[in-house]
């Protein structure tokens, strides 16, 4: 007698689960379409934007982000170095050469999730334009490692270099003029290239 209603739920519980869990997978499986590459640097400009397609702004919204006006500002992520290696806790990097026009940037290390580091950090897990320190020509030389580096150094997340997790690099540029250019493509983006892992 209830054998039909409860195949009907059943089926039913298996739709709309199967659904949102796939919706889900789907948001954190993109920021967005009409992604820029520049190196090991992702940018996806529009989903910053009241433009933004409707992945970009679900993605935002669950993310808890603020979005940016067009000429506001423009965040790049690296999850690779130059050599399409991925980056590891377990390695050094030297992050250099130029960033684009800004009035202000800032890059920190993150874990996958890409949230960034706690304000009360012990280590130097974000850097930004007005505090590192330049050469004469004005170029980024910046250490990015779980061990402290001479000069300008960049710590990789808490707890990940002893396992060797994956990790990002999120770069903003707040208050550029390439944020609402469509000349990305001939920014210069800084080098990211491994200097060793382990005690190698």
């Amino acid at each position: 007698m209830f054998r039909v209603p409860f195949l009907i739920a059943v089926a039913l519980a298996i739709a709309f689960g199967g659904g949102i869990w796939s919706t889900l997978k789907a948001l954190d499986a993109t920021t967005g379409f009409g992604a820029i590459r520049l190196g090991p640097w992702e940018a996806f400009p529009r989903a910053q934007t009241a433009e933004a397609d409707p992945y970009a702004k679900s993605h935002r919204a669950n993310a808890g982000k603020l979005l940016y006006a067009s000429a506001e500002g423009l965040t790049f992520t690296a999850s690779t170095d130059d050599r399409g290696q991925r980056l590891n806790s377990a390695c050094r990097y030297t992050v250099s050469g130029q960033t684009p026009a800004a009035r202000f940037w800032t890059l920190f290390a993150s874990g996958e999730d890409g949230q960034p580091p706690p304000a009360d950090s012990p280590l130097p897990r974000a850097l930004n334009s007005r505090i590192i320190v330049r050469p004469a020509d004005g170029s980024l030389d910046i250490a990015v490692a779980s061990a402290a580096q001479p000069g300008n150094w960049l710590a990789v997340p808490n707890g990940a270099a002893a396992s060797g997790r994956p990790f990002l690099l999120t770069l903003t540029l707040l208050d550029t003029p390439a944020a609402g250019s469509s000349g990305l493509v001939d920014l210069s983006m800084p080098k990211i290239e491994r200097t060793g892992c382990g005690n190698g």
